[in-house]
């Protein structure tokens, strides 16, 4: 863990990494219409989204 923490490079490729697949799920979500499967698709993306933004302001909370 502290490897992930020292190498910012590798860190900010992973995120990038992260937010293009997040990406791809929503828009390949939206793309799917009548199926539930569409839907799923588009949450798992606004979770991994979200979960990038939480963990990119969690060094400056207070």
């Amino acid at each position: 863990m502290d490897f992930l923490r020292e190498n910012k490079a590798l860190r900010f490729i992973l995120a990038l990494a992260v937010f293009a697949l997040c990406l791809w799920l929503v828009v390949s979500g939206q793309q799917l219409t009548g199926t539930p499967g569409g839907l799923l698709r588009m949450l798992a993306g606004l979770a991994g989204l979200l979960g990038l933004l939480f963990l990119y302001n969690k060094p400056f909370a207070g």
